[in-house]
């Protein structure tokens, strides 16, 4: 009976066993890759398989799973990098450079330390790039530095499994004393285009005024013209109304057919009119010498009609 007891215990323990190791096994077989993200296998020491994102069984013991590698896109920002203009001006530029995982296998066993080694490959190509550049062109040239770094940063990383999908010049530091001459040509460069403007500004002023001048002569001349042409249009009225006018009495006259009294108190009244200018000599027309006769008739005629 204790023989058989023993057994027992012997045979649950060996199935306890097997049972863990079953489930060591299992657990060291199955691999679950995350979304983003790729791991690579090797077995007994060399590339075995990409494993993608999913659920995966390797074989234990023989297979080793590198730690994932993500295929996002990732940013490095290098810290400044002392740099030496065609004009021999030192400066320090600072990169930021967008890259992103394009084959795991190239990107494991390609380069060693690939972080490390686009560092070093910007620095050298900033350098070879802004050594051919003059400090103003360099500060005016960012788009063309960044498309210059790109394109050969690209090229040199293929072999490494990294594709370089933008670079920036993130700061361009200058020393101080560039500073300081670049602040005062920016301060004259204001101040230049600040005098031309004021001149401009003037000269438009100038322009505007001469040209209301010349609007207010020229309509000043306008009115002053209008206003002669209406005082000789109603001057010509008038004349030709007072002609009309004398016409008219002339032919009522003439129609009336006047006697010879009213033709000789018409002589006297001209005459009149006559000895009031300025003349000093009058002479007198025959037909009026029978004067003092006609005013004798007409005093005449005049004691007659008064009342006794």
């Amino acid at each position: 009976m204790y023989n058989l007891l023993a057994n027992t215990e012997t045979v649950i323990t060996i199935v306890v066993v097997l049972a863990v190791l079953l489930i060591i096994f299992f657990s060291a077989s199955v691999k679950i890759v995350r979304q983003g993200t790729t791991v690579i296998v090797e077995r007994l020491g060399k590339y075995h398989k990409t494993l993608d994102t999913g659920f995966h069984i390797i074989l234990p013991f023989f297979d080793k799973a590198k730690p994932p590698i993500s295929l996002k896109e990732r940013v490095a920002d290098f810290p400044p990098q002392p740099i030496i203009t065609k004009d021999n001006v030192t400066m320090k530029i600072d990169t930021v450079v967008y890259f992103q995982v394009t084959d795991p296998k190239l990107y494991l066993y390609g380069v060693e330390r690939p972080i490390s080694a686009i560092e070093n490959l910007t620095a050298t190509t900033l350098r070879n790039i802004v050594g051919e550049l003059e400090l103003d062109a360099t500060l005016t040239s960012r788009d063309t530095v960044n498309v210059r770094m790109r394109q050969i940063l690209d090229e040199a990383t293929d072999a490494w499994g990294i594709k370089v999908n933008r670079v920036e010049l993130k700061n361009i530091d200058p020393p101080a004393a560039i500073r300081d001459a670049m602040e005062k040509q920016m301060r004259a460069e204001r101040e230049r285009r600040e005098a031309i403007l004021l001149a401009e500004g003037e000269k438009k002023s100038s322009i505007l005024r001469a040209e209301g001048e010349k609007q207010s002569t020229i309509l000043r001349a306008e009115a002053q013209k209008e206003a002669e042409i209406l005082k000789a249009e109603a001057k010509k009225a008038s004349l030709i109304a007072e002609a009309e006018g004398q016409a008219q009495a002339i032919k009522k006259i003439i129609e009336a057919e006047p006697d010879k009294a009213y033709i000789t108190l018409q002589s006297l009244e001209a005459l009149k009119a006559v000895a009031d200018g300025k003349a000093t000599k009058i002479i007198i027309p025959s037909e009026i010498q029978n004067v003092a006769s006609l005013v004798a008739s007409v005093k005449e005629v005049a004691d007659t009609d008064k009342p006794e």
